[in-house]
């Protein structure tokens, strides 16, 4: 007899009692499927007769379990999880396509000649990978790789042997044959999922799964398939400028304030241990609309270049374009310049880039943007030697950011001579630097220098 079913879509995994043509949650059309649901399996009257689970005990009498690190000599990569691998987790790696995933996996298996690795390779043939490795070297011995996409074979292949770590390239790939429904189905990714995780925490293995990302950027599959494993990293980079960046959304076994920064090269993907040097570009000649922000990527303070232009529009609705810096960000800042510093500035066209392919996310940004607007808009060329770090609030204040100590400590480093900033008593009294209360003093200052 039929059970009773509902449909599940394959592009969010939200589930609706009937077919409907399109998902309310996220937009796609014709992505419902239907599923059967089991039946509960239920006592005489509907309750349980007899318990079998392990009883409760108390939280003080448990001891703590202690687990070594393992290093992936890749010091970016240990840096976001924490200081390394952690016996039997399960990692989630997301990405665009072309990225540096299948790159970044492949090179730490490589570089580790003493771990025997299983790489299971759903979306390559052997030979490409074999290509990739050739570019990569190091190759070894220890480094097995398999075609195989049934999770139960996978799983006899984990059981069979003791690998050092994992990779599953991609979890979308892998099938059950318990399963009816077609592999990178809601179904399919979450029982895969669930099997392989735990084959390898029993076998205490660390686990990899590559995961594919929607076209807004979140990893494809059920919301299920981020909760089991033990860390999630994302994967982002500008094709154009080879910059890559690592970044942790969950990890049981760390913070997610950390990022790791690399570089595409033809040989791989290299470590970049010192990232401000490589997004900033000398010039012989000061133009105006650029400025330097002091940002944190993570826990790590960087300066990156911003620019910005502002022109005449030739529009009635003038243009606003923004790389690497929020679009709705940047409308809020031209509205509080225009009403709070009197920048006219509705009928300009207004487009801002951060250089280096860099996403800044940070809203200590905020100041070295609207410098960069008012230096175009005056025509004004900010000195090189000042670099700006603050949060500029809807009335024009300026607030202070956090970790302003390091910042400008990487800022004196790097050879800046004047960082402008909020006031601030947490600042380190050895480190000097010019206070700006609203942005009319952010106005004034440009305007003078």
């Amino acid at each position: 007899m039929k059970g009773k079913s509902q449909f599940v879509c394959q592009n969010c995994g939200a589930i609706y009692p009937k077919w409907m043509g399109q998902c309310n949650h996220c937009g796609e059309w014709n992505t419902l499927e239907e599923q059967i649901i089991e039946k509960n399996i239920k006592g005489r009257h509907g309750t349980i007769n007899s318990a079998t689970g392990e009883q409760p005990v108390s939280l003080s009498t448990i001891k703590p379990e202690t687990h070594q690190r393992v290093s992936t000599n890749i010091s970016e990569l240990d840096r976001v999880l924490g200081g390394g691998l952690m016996p039997g987790s399960a990692i989630l790696i997301g990405g665009e396509p072309g990225i540096g995933k299948s790159t970044l996996l492949l090179q730490l298996i490589l570089k580790n000649h003493r771990w025997k690795s299983l790489y299971v390779a759903g979306e390559e043939s052997l030979a490409q990978i074999k290509d990739r490795a050739d570019r990569l070297g190091n190759i070894h011995e220890n480094c097995f790789i398999t075609p195989q996409r049934q999770v139960e074979e996978i799983c006899q292949l984990i059981h069979n042997e003791t690998y050092d770590l994992v990779v599953i390239d991609s979890i979308q790939t892998v099938h059950s044959n318990q399963l009816e429904s077609i592999p990178g189905t809601i179904s399919q990714i979450r029982e895969s999922a669930y099997q392989l995780i735990n084959q390898a925490k029993s076998k205490n293995t660390p686990l990899v799964l590559v995961g594919h990302i929607t076209k807004i950027g979140n990893i494809a599959g059920p919301k299920v398939l981020e909760h089991l494993v033990d860390t999630v990293l994302q994967f982002e980079g500008d094709s154009n400028s080879g910059l890559r960046i690592l970044r942790t959304t969950k990890n049981r076994f760390g913070n997610t304030a950390e990022i790791g920064i690399f570089e595409m090269q033809n040989t791989g993907l290299v470590e970049i241990t010192n990232p401000t040097e490589f997004l900033l570009t000398p010039h012989s000649e000061q133009f105006s609309g650029t400025a330097f922000a002091l940002i944190n990527e993570g826990l790590r303070p960087l300066v990156v270049e911003v620019q910005a232009l502002v022109s005449n529009s030739g529009y009635s609705t003038p243009q606003r374009t923004s790389n690497g810096y929020d679009p709705k960000r940047l409308n809020m800042l031209l509205a509080v310049l225009e009403k709070r510093a009197g920048l006219k500035l509705s009928t300009r066209d207004v487009f801002v880039n951060v250089t280096g392919g860099l996403k800044v996310t940070d809203t200590a940004a905020d100041m070295a943007i609207a410098a960069a607007i008012i230096g175009s808009y005056l025509d004004i060329a900010i000195s090189s030697q000042t670099c700006f770090a603050g949060e500029i609030g809807l009335s024009g204040e300026i607030r202070p950011m956090r970790n302003l100590s390091s910042r400008i400590e990487e800022a004196n480093r790097l050879g800046f001579n004047y960082i402008i900033t909020a006031p601030s008593k947490k600042i380190n009294p050895q480190f000097s630097y010019i206070p700006v209360n609203d942005i009319r003093n952010l106005v004034t200052l440009i305007s003078k220098s």
